[in-house]
């Protein structure tokens, strides 16, 4: 058993992501498994380097200890572009010239669910130039899997999201891509995530299958700590991180006992 905890440099670590860490280790130990610690700094725009210091540093003093040296994803571009170019050999990519703002135009709805990508540029011939976006051609497969927490799951990705960008305008590899390409290539065998990432399962699973890997992992999308009926607890939304928790003067235990008990998991660890 591998799984991995893989934050985002986007912010500090808050009560959610001690959950999931509780949940990942937890499982991992029980398990006699082994924990990778992965970065998911994919993005440059909206990574920082003082928040993968602080999170870096919150993880030890919670005493969240890896199996094998932490990896960046800002430091595995290469792999991922062999992975699109392996999509590419099997003309799948094609380069995409519509933005986000176009594709998803501003709403009055807090947090709008996207719609998925009508193929505008699907035929249009754009190339896989550095100034457009790849998207992938997705088949029409229903991916079937049986969650841990949720039960079976049947999930048609070119229903759900069209055809999947895996590279930005601004060359950003996407969190879909690099997640599904890092999660084949370090060997994951056991994916232990939060509820909200389950509709990206399928899209994964089948990513995954055209890049190569056969079997996908066992996934298991546990409950979120929210902070109200509707919304999760959010780095974007200032949250409270375990920073602030640390200057008020809370203890690891507390720390720790607070995140088992929102989100109904046995403590200490």
């Amino acid at each position: 058993m591998v799984t991995r905890f893989a934050p985002a440099p986007t912010g500090y670590l808050h009560l959610g992501h001690v959950a999931n860490a509780l949940y990942v280790w937890n499982d991992a130990r029980a398990r006699a498994g082994h924990v990778l610690l992965r970065i998911e700094d994919h993005d440059k725009e909206r990574c920082r380097p003082e928040h993968e210091v602080a999170l870096l540093e919150d993880l030890e003093w919670l005493g969240f200890h890896a199996d094998a040296p932490l990896v960046r994803q800002s430091e595995r571009g290469a792999l991922y572009a062999e992975a699109a170019a392996q999509l590419d050999r099997q003309g799948l990519l094609y380069g995409c010239t519509c933005s986000r703002r176009i594709l998803n135009p501003p709403s009055s709805i807090p947090h709008p669910p996207s719609s998925p990508y009508p193929g505008t540029c699907r035929e249009a011939g754009h190339g896989l130039t550095d100034d457009v976006g790849w998207r992938v051609r997705l088949p029409d497969d229903e991916i079937r899997f049986d969650d841990q927490w949720c039960g079976p799951q049947v999930q048609v990705p070119a229903q759900q999201c069209g055809d999947l960008l895996i590279r930005d305008r601004k060359g950003n590899w996407t969190y879909q891509f690099v997640a599904t390409v890092d999660d084949h290539l370090q060997g994951i065998t056991d994916v232990i995530r939060g509820l909200d990432l389950l509709d990206s399962t399928g899209r994964q699973i089948l990513l995954g299958r055209l890049i190569g890997r056969l079997t996908p992992a066992t996934f298991a999308h546990h409950p979120l700590i929210m902070k109200s009926a509707t919304q999760k607890l959010s780095k974007s939304d200032g949250d409270t991180g375990i920073r602030d928790l640390r200057a008020a003067g809370w203890t690891r235990d507390r720390v720790l006992r607070e995140a088992a008990t929102r989100s109904g998991q046995p403590f200490p660890l």
